[in-house]
């Protein structure tokens, strides 16, 4: 697309990642990507959090190494043992 200004713009397709969260023992919210492999990141909010793990997936996709997983979400189970 061509702004007014005559400046290119190239529209990125968006993506959609499925990202756990949990919180550590530190409280300490913690975020990862399983489709994408070494993509986590922490944060003590989770505004903050979520703002981190979308710098983090960016990072990851242009990481020639953040190979893209597979696998569809199927959910999360909670066990007691």
């Amino acid at each position: 697309m061509i702004d007014s200004g005559g400046h290119l713009w190239v529209m990125a397709k968006s993506r959609e990642f499925n990202v756990i969260i949990e919180r550590d023992s530190e409280g300490y919210f913690v975020a990862s990507v399983p489709d994408l492999k070494g993509c986590h990141t922490q944060a003590k909010s989770l505004d903050s959090l979520m703002k981190r793990i979308r710098e983090v997936i960016e990072l990851c996709l242009e990481d020639e190494a953040g190979h893209l997983g597979s696998a569809d979400f199927v959910g999360v189970q909670r066990i007691r043992v």
